[in-house]
């Protein structure tokens, strides 16, 4: 359906309303960012061992220098063939900004449980530059609710994004109800395996020689870092999707 068309006067009247609801969302995110970071912080003593292309590294090595560490947790699994075509896009805006994070105390590092060799593959085909560490073998993801066991899975004891949860293989994307079958499929892999992996973003501070994890998010928490949405919720007809539509970039048809 069409949307109403009226005046330049009456159009600027209705802007100017909507106006004064975008200033305060402006207001009120900025505040929720101010909580986010009064949150108290957790200090981790476990030894977590990574594979990076500059050989192995602890977790204080991948601040790289610095004393912040944004994490996003790529889903690729070991047994994956490819990376989620969603975690995908949201990095695809990746390489633009790790360079400003970078000389502003912040890295941004990916990191998946797909061995080395794999994520490496991947990022090559993908054309990204962004630093990407392999959790292969270690428990990280799993101690920071990212990767379930197939125990989980099965018991229906899944826990992520701060409740329990019925079996992951059974519930289908919130937006996309095919989602899960078809990114599976995408990723060379079966549902269940596909949907051990989850999204999330976790933060790090480093202090005298300590890391301490200051901040977590998953599910649609992960929304405010993926662009192309971004965008999409300032276009005339919004996100206008039915199913899943999106493809990793280089798999669109030419034309």
């Amino acid at each position: 359906m069409q949307n109403p068309v009226v005046s330049r006067e009456e159009w600027l009247a209705a802007r100017i309303e909507l106006l004064k609801a975008e200033k305060d969302l402006t207001r009120r995110s900025d505040a929720l960012a101010q909580r986010r970071q009064e949150l108290p912080w957790v200090r981790i003593d476990k030894t977590y061992q990574f594979e990076t292309e500059a050989g192995k590294a602890s977790l204080p090595d991948l601040f790289q220098g610095r004393s912040q560490l944004l994490v996003y947790h790529f889903m690729f699994g070991p047994d994956y063939k490819a990376g989620c075509p969603s975690c995908s896009s949201i990095a695809d805006g990746f390489d633009g900004f790790v360079v400003h994070l970078a000389n502003h105390d912040v890295t941004l590092m990916a990191i998946s449980r797909a061995p080395l060799e794999k994520l490496q593959g991947y990022k090559q085909r993908m054309g990204w530059t962004f630093p990407w560490a392999s959790s292969y073998g270690s428990d990280f993801n799993f101690d920071f609710n990212v990767s379930l066991t197939e125990e989980a899975q099965r018991n229906g004891t899944v826990e992520y994004n701060y409740e329990r949860e019925e079996p992951v293989v059974e519930i289908a994307s919130r937006t996309t109800p095919d989602g899960t079958a078809t990114f599976a499929a995408m990723s060379g892999t079966d549902t269940a395996t596909y949907a051990r992996e989850r999204p999330g973003i976790s933060t790090f501070v480093l202090e005298d020689g300590v890391v301490y994890h200051t901040y977590s998010s998953y599910s649609r928490g992960v929304d405010g870092l993926w662009g192309m949405y971004q965008w999409f919720d300032r276009a005339p007809k919004g996100r206008n999707e039915n199913g899943v539509w999106w493809r990793r970039h280089d798999e669109y048809t030419q034309g």
